[in-house]
This record gives structure tokens, C-alpha cells and sequence, in this order.
């Protein structure tokens, strides 16, 4: 199984530190909030991962070089534009080819970080086509949200306001997909924002009639995408360093 780390954003809500560096390199703890990912993906026995990152996106190259200082093989690839994370995924496939792989976004924190570990184990034990790592949320405005039966994923929704919410199960930016994800996000429409959002593709994927499960996420997950939400993922992972001292 191989990885891909969407890494292409602006980081526009963390404005003004990300006018000087990538969002994704910002410090949780001693390290960047993307490292985490990266270990996550060791944790999981995925050292062969794709970062997908935007032009003129250099420090990230610059940070992790080839990977090897990480124990992981780096292969850069670039989404020319930035319309939509389905867009960012479908910049990887031509490395990815007929593998299956796992997403996790680059600016996410999860603690533990053997999260990605079990989403993958869960996946091949269900023999599913997608798997998406879900958290119970409070604002739904902010996720693609799920609407679970059993374990299944029968509907998926972008952003919803809250009384179209099918449910107050979040994606927590972390998948398992098969390679036919690819077919989907080919056959996905520009939605939310006019960009082609990869809860759309999945969606097209269970209407199509594959198999999409979902697994709640356990421990903490932080998206790092505010200066209160880099605050919160600090201090998280400094009290743990310190009971762990």
C-alpha cells in the first residue's frame, strides 16, 4: 500500500505565518504537523508516499528531502491549480498506478498515531473499496459529512448546513481507497465552492456500488487549519510529552 499527503493548500486562515511557510510546516511539538502524518504512515508500514504540493510549494521538498532521514521514500508531485481535494488526490495517480492507498491530509493531527494503522487494518478486513476515518462533530459547516447504515457510507454531503446534515459523523481527513477511487473523481462535477470535492467522488463511488465503510476515529484529531487550532494541537501534545517524561 502506498500513501498521498494532499499538501497543496494556502493555509489562508493561518494568515500571517503561512506568508512565510507552507501550513503544513508549521510546529506541533517539536516537529511539523506534517512529520506527524509521516509517522503515522510508518506506523501503518506505508513508507512508499506521494506529497502533492502546489508550484512554487518548495519548503516542503526542502524540509523532508528524498525522505530517507524519516525512513520513507518521497516522491513530490504538483497540482498545477488548486480546484478541490479530489483534484489533489487525482495529481498522484499516475505514481500511485493500480495500488491501493491511503490519504491523510497534511495539515491534520491525530493522536495516537497508530489511527492510520488500524483504519487500514479495518479496511482490508472488510474488503471495502473506500474507507474513511470519521469523528463525531459539532459544526458540520465544516466536514463532508456521512450517512452511516451499519458500517456503510450510503450518502456522503460537503459542508451542509446544519438541518441537511445526514448525520454528525465528520470525515477527519484520513482514507483507505482502492485504485477505482481514481474512475470516481474523473466522473465527479466542480460542487462546493466550484471545486471538485473529494466526498463527491467517493459518493460517486457508492452509487456505482461499491463498497464505502466508514471506522470512528479514537484519541484526539485536530484540524491544524486556525492559529486557535495550532494553539489547541501544542498544547495536546506538550502535556503528553510532559506524562510521558
Amino acid at each position: 500500500m502506498k500513501g498521498l499527503i494532499p499538501a497543496a493548500g494556502r493555509g489562508t486562515r493561518l494568515g500571517p505565518f503561512t506568508q512565510a511557510i507552507p501550513k503544513e510546516l508549521l510546529p506541533v511539538g517539536n516537529k511539523a504537523v506534517i512529520e506527524h502524518v509521516v509517522e503515522a504512515f510508518v506506523a501503518a508500514g506505508i513508507t512508499d508516499i506521494v506529497i502533492v504540493v502546489s508550484p512554487r510549494k518548495h519548503g516542503l521538498s526542502d524540509y523532508f528531502g528524498s525522505g530517507k532521514r524519516f525512513g520513507v521514500n518521497l516522491t513530490y508531485v504538483v497540482q498545477d491549480e488548486r480546484l478541490g481535494l479530489a483534484n489533489a488526490v487525482a495529481a498522484g495517480e499516475h505514481v500511485i498506478n493500480s495500488s491501493s492507498f491511503a490519504v491523510v491530509l497534511g495539515d491534520n493531527f491525530f493522536s495516537p498515531n497508530t489511527v492510520l494503522r488500524d483504519l487500514k487494518e479495518f479496511h482490508e478486513a472488510n474488503n471495502a473499496d473506500a474507507t474513511i476515518g470519521v469523528v463525531e462533530v459539532t459544526d458540520v459547516t465544516r466536514h463532508g459529512i456521512i450517512k452511516p447504515d451499519g458500517i456503510d457510507v450510503v450518502d456522503l454531503v460537503e459542508k451542509p448546513e446544519p438541518a441537511e446534515a445526514p448525520s454528525n459523523l465528520g470525515i477527519a481527513g484520513v482514507y483507505i481507497f482502492e485504485p477505482g477511487i481514481f474512475d470516481a473523481i474523473h466522473d465527479t462535477k466542480p460542487g462546493f465552492k466550484d471545486e471538485y470535492q473529494l466526498t463527491d467522488s467517493i459518493k460517486v463511488l457508492v452509487e456505482q456500488g461499491a463498497r464505502v465503510v466508514y471506522k470512528k476515529i479514537s484519541g484526539i484529531h485536530i484540524d491544524v487549519g486556525t492559529p486557535e487550532d495550532l494553539m489547541r494541537a501544542n498544547e495536546f501534545y506538550l502535556k503528553e510529552s510532559a506524562r510521558s517524561v
